[in-house]
C-alpha cells in the first residue's frame, strides 16, 4: 500500500512544554492529550473546534479513557482513577515507592483493554531505573520489562506482540509476550544513528506500518513491518512526540509536539513547536481501547 497524508494542520497551538499522550475519544468527537511538565490535560472537540484545559496536581505522563468522563492518569508516581468532569478521585495506586526520582511517561491500552505505561528517571540522568508494566483489567500490576532510560510507546501489533522504544538508546524493540505477560522474545527491530533524532510515541495502522515521531527532528517516519521505511512527514516543529489516529473512519492522524530543549534559533524555523496537529491520510488506525477495568 503507498501511504498518502496530507501536510500537518495545526489544530491548537497549545504551546506545550511536553505534550504528550494523544487520545482519541469517539464519543466526544474529542482528541484529549497532555502536557506533562505544566501539568495539564487538553481537549479539543474537533466538530465544535471547542478547546478546554484541565489542571492536575501531578506530572502526567499519559491518559486513557474508561467511560464517559473517567480515565485512568498516569500521574508521576501514581495511576488515578478521576472523573475528569467533577474532579472527583476514584482510585489511586501508587507506584515505585522505592525511586523517589521516577515518573510515569508513556502509556496505551492493548488489543484486550489492559493498560501498559513505561516510567524513567524524572532528573533524565542515563539511568537504566525506567521499566515496562502492565495494568490487567483487574487491577494486577505486572512488571514486564526492566533496565530502560527513556520508555516510549507503546504499540500493540497483536495480542501478543508489541513495540517499545528507549529514546536514550535510540531502539525500538520488538516483544513476544504469553498470557501471563511474560517475555518470549525480545529483539531490537530498529536502532537509530544519532543524526537521525530521538525515536519517541508511536502508532501501528491496520496494515502492520509503525508510524513513529521523532524527537529533535521535525518529523514522523512511516515503516513497514520489516522496519523499512516507507514515508516522511515533516512538520514545522522540532520535537514531535506522539500520535494516534483518530476522526471520521479513524484516518486521521493527531500528533503532539514539546517545547522542551529547543533552542531560541530553532523556533523561528520551527515556530508551531509545542502545537498540536492532524495529519489527513488514506491509512486506518487499530481502533483505541478503552481500559476495561474490572472493579
Amino acid at each position: 500500500m503507498n501511504i498518502i497524508t496530507s501536510n500537518p494542520e495545526v489544530l491548537w497551538e497549545s504551546k506545550s512544554l511536553l505534550g504528550e499522550s494523544p487520545l482519541w475519544v469517539e464519543e466526544h468527537k474529542s482528541i484529549y492529550f497532555v502536557d506533562i511538565k505544566k501539568k495539564k490535560i487538553l481537549k479539543y472537540n474537533v466538530k465544535t473546534q471547542q478547546k478546554k484545559t484541565y489542571k492536575i496536581n501531578k506530572e502526567i505522563g499519559f491518559i486513557s479513557h474508561i467511560k464517559k468522563n473517567i480515565f485512568v492518569l498516569g500521574l508521576k508516581n501514581e495511576l488515578r482513577i478521576l472523573d475528569l468532569k467533577k474532579n472527583k478521585k476514584i482510585k489511586s495506586i501508587i507506584i515505585e515507592r522505592d525511586f523517589k526520582f521516577n515518573r510515569i511517561n508513556d502509556g496505551k491500552t492493548d488489543h484486550s483493554g489492559n493498560l501498559w505505561f513505561g516510567t524513567m528517571d524524572n532528573l533524565e540522568r542515563n539511568l537504566e531505573n525506567g521499566s515496562l508494566y502492565c495494568l490487567e483489567k483487574n487491577l494486577n500490576l505486572i512488571k514486564v520489562d526492566t533496565d530502560y532510560i527513556t520508555t516510549n510507546g507503546p504499540a500493540f501489533i497483536n495480542k501478543n506482540e508489541l513495540f517499545h522504544t528507549d529514546t536514550r538508546k535510540k531502539i525500538i524493540y520488538k516483544i513476544k509476550i504469553n498470557k501471563k505477560k511474560k517475555i518470549l522474545k525480545k529483539k531490537i527491530f530498529i536502532k537509530f544513528k544519532k543524526q537521525i533524532g530521538s525515536p519517541d510515541g508511536m502508532t501501528v495502522d491496520k496494515y502492520s506500518n509503525l508510524w513513529v515521531c521523532f524527537y529533535r527532528s521535525a518529523c514522523i517516519r512511516i515503516f513497514n513491518k520489516n522496519g523499512k521505511k516507507k514515508r516522511q512527514i515533516n512538520f514545522l516543529a522540532k520535537n514531535i512526540t506522539n500520535c494516534t489516529f483518530g476522526g471520521e473512519r479513524n484516518k486521521d492522524l493527531f500528533v503532539t509536539s514539546a517545547l522542551k530543549g529547543i533552542k531560541k534559533r530553532d523556533l523561528l524555523r520551527y515556530n508551531y513547536t509545542g502545537s498540536l496537529f492532524r495529519i489527513k491520510t488514506n491509512s486506518e488506525g487499530v481502533k483505541t481501547k478503552k481500559f476495561e477495568i474490572i472493579l
